[in-house]
C-alpha cells in the first residue's frame, strides 16, 4: 500500500496523485477480478501436491475459505481492518455491514479509488490468506471444525494484522509517531512499508500454518514411505494461475492507474522468475535433475519475497530480492526434516519465511524515487537512501505479526477443538481413505473403460487399498466404475 496518500511535513510528501476519470476504478475492479482467481488457483496447487485420495478437498477447502471470509468481511472485516477513526491495534465498526460503503474514497487509505472498490479488491486478499494456511495440515483435517476456525482467524488474527500494516492509525503503520495512532489524533503515516500484504497476507497465515500443523501432529506413515505430488500438471497450472493473480495483487496494491502500479507488476514478475531459477538451480545441485516442483516452489517464493517491496524497489533489486527470498525457503523447507515437524505442502516454509525476507530485504532496498511514482514520499531505505532505521521498522513489524498469529491461532485451535463434535483431526481410518472420500464421500478421479466391442469379453482387476486394508475389485469394461479409496468394492456406474 503506497505509505501517504496525503501531504505531511512528518515526511516531506508531495501533492498526492488524484484520480481525474474512472481509469483506477476500472483497473482496480480489473485486479480484483484477477486476485480472485488466486484463492481456486491455491487449492489447485495443493491439490497437484497431495495425494490423489485427497485431491479434491483441499480444492473444497480453498472455495469455503473465499465463501466464508466473504460473508465475514461484509459484517465486520472490512470495517474491522480499514476504518479510518480506530486506534492503534483495530479498526472499528464504522463500515459494519458495509454501511456508508458507497462512493465516498477513504482519504488516508485509497484517496483515488471509491471505498466499495477499494472493498471488494481487499476481500480477495483476506481470501486467500485463510487458503494459503490449509496447505501445512493437508491430508488429515476435518472441514467442518475448519470452516469454524476461517470465519473466527480471520476476526482476531487477520483484521488486527492488517489494520496494523494498513490501517491510517495502525501502528506499524506508524512506527515512528505512535502518538498519533490515538483515535481523532492526525496519524503521521511514517513507519513500517508493505505494499500489498507480506505481513497480513503471507507471514500471518505461515505462522498460523507452523501452529495449525504442529498442533494437528504428523500425517500416518510419514517417513515409512514417500509422499509425492500426484498431479504435476496441476501443479503447474495452478502456479501459472497464482502468477497471472500477482500481477493484481501487487500491481493493484498501487491503489490507482499509476506509473508505480505498472513498475510493481514489472518487479513482480522478474522476482517471480528469478526465485525460480535460483531453486531450480539449487534442488539441481543436490539431486543432478530438473525439478518441475523445485521451480514452481521457487517461482512462489520469489512472489512472496516480492510481496511487501513491490511499490519501492527498482528491476534491478528485484532479481535479488526473488532470489535472497527463494534460497532463504529453500533452505527452511530442508530444516523442517531436522526439526520434525509436517508442514505438508509448506506453507509456512514458503509464505512465513518468504514474506519475513522479503520484508527485510524492502528495508534495504526500498527507493523513494520508486514510491514518488505516485506522489508517495517515503525516506528510502538502508542500502539506496541510507535510512536504516526502515531495517528496524521492519523487524519490529515482521516479528510482531509472526508471534501474535503464531499464539493466536495456537491457541483457537485449542478452544476450537475442545467443542463437542469439532475435532480438527481426522481419524486414522478416514486418514488412510483419504479426505475426499471420509470428507466428501466423492472422488477427484473415476476409472472409464473403453468401450470396445472386440474387448466386449475382457475384465480388469485393480487393486484397492486404504492403507490398512487391500483387496480386489474386477472392472467390466463395458460399464463405468468409479474409483473410490477404499477396501470395498465400488459399485456399477
Amino acid at each position: 500500500m503506497p505509505a501517504s496518500l496525503t501531504t505531511s511535513t512528518a515526511n516531506n510528501a508531495t501533492t498526492p496523485f488524484v484520480e481525474v476519470g474512472f481509469a483506477s476504478t476500472a483497473y482496480i475492479l480489473f485486479c480484483a477480478a484477477i486476485v480472485m482467481l488466486m484463492t481456486p488457483a491455491v487449492g489447485l496447487l495443493y491439490s497437484g501436491l497431495s495425494r490423489s485420495k485427497n485431491s479434491l478437498s483441499i480444492i473444497l477447502i480453498s472455495c469455503l475459505a473465499y465463501a466464508v471470509v466473504t460473508i465475514q468481511w461484509i459484517c465486520f472485516g472490512f470495517s474491522l481492518s480499514f476504518s479510518e477513526s480506530g486506534a492503534g491495534f483495530i479498526g472499528t465498526l464504522e463500515y459494519a455491514g458495509f454501511t456508508n460503503v458507497l462512493t465516498q474514497a477513504l482519504p488516508l487509505t485509497a484517496a483515488a479509488i471509491p471505498i466499495s472498490a477499494f472493498a471488494l479488491y481487499q476481500l480477495q486478499f483476506a481470501t486467500v490468506t485463510v487458503a494459503i494456511i490449509f496447505g501445512s495440515v493437508a491430508e488429515r483435517v476435518r472441514i467442518l471444525p475448519s470452516i469454524v476456525f476461517m470465519f473466527i482467524w480471520t476476526t482476531i488474527v487477520y483484521d488486527p494484522v492488517a489494520y496494523w500494516t494498513w490501517g491510517a492509525h495502525g501502528w506499524i503503520r506508524n512506527i515512528s509517531c505512535l502518538n498519533t495512532t490515538a483515535s481523532g489524533e492526525t496519524p503521521c503515516l511514517v513507519g513500517g512499508l508493505d505494499f500489498a500484504g507480506g505481513g497480513p497476507v503471507h507471514m500471518a497465515s505461515g505462522a498460523a500454518a507452523l501452529a495449525f500443523c504442529i498442533f494437528l501432529g504428523k500425517r500416518k506413515f510419514l517417513g515409512q514411505r514417500e509422499l509425492k505430488p500426484h498431479n504435476m500438471i496441476n501443479v503447474f497450472i495452478g502456479t501459472a494461475l497464482l502468477w497471472f493473480g500477482w500481477f493484481g495483487f501487487n500491481g493493484g496494491s498501487a491503489l490507482g492507474a499509476t506509473s508505480r502500479a505498472a513498475m510493481a507488476t514489472v518487479v513482480t514478475t522478474v522476482a517471480a522468475s528469478s526465485g525460480g531459477l535460483v531453486w531450480t538451480l539449487m534442488d539441481f545441485m543436490h539431486t543432478k535433475k530438473f525439478s518441475g516442483v523445485a521451480f514452481c516452489s521457487g517461482v512462489l517464493a520469489g512472489l512472496v519475497g516480492i510481496t511487501p517491496a513491490a511499490g519501492f524497489v527498482t528491476p534491478w533489486a528485484s532479481i535479488v530480492i526473488g532470489g535472497v527470498a527463494a534460497a532463504c525457503c529453500n533452505l527452511a523447507i530442508r530444516i523442517k526434516e531436522v526439526i520434525g515437524y509436517d508442514d505438508a505442502l509448506d506453507a509456512f516454509g514458503l509464505h512465513a519465511v518468504g514474506g519475513f525476507a522479503g520484508s527485510i530485504l524492502t528495508g534495504l532496498f526500498a527507493s523513494k524515487d520508486v514510491a514518488l511514482l505516485d506522489g508517495t514520499a517515503i525516506a528510502g531505505g538502508a542500502f539506496i537512501n541510507g535510512e536504516w532505521i526502515l531495517v528496524g521498522y521492519q523487524l519490529a513489524g515482521s516479528v510482531s505479526i509472526l508471534v501474535y498469529s503464531f499464539i493466536v491461532t495456537y491457541i483457537l485451535l485449542l478452544l476450537i477443538n475442545m467443542i463437542p463434535g469439532m475435532k480438527f483431526r481426522v481419524s486414522d481410518h478416514e486418514e488412510s481413505v483419504g479426505l475426499d472420500f471420509s470428507q466428501m464421500g466423492e472422488s477427484g478421479y473415476d476409472i472409464v473403460p473403453c468401450v470396445d466391442d472386440k474387448y466386449s469379453n475382457m475384465k480388469t482387476t485393480i487393486e484397492i487399498t486404504d492403507g490398512l486394508n487391500t483387496s480386489n475389485a474386477t472392472i467390466d469394461d463395458r460399464v463405468a466404475y468409479t474409483v473410490l479409496p477404499t477396501h470395498t468394492v465400488p459399485e456399477k456406474a
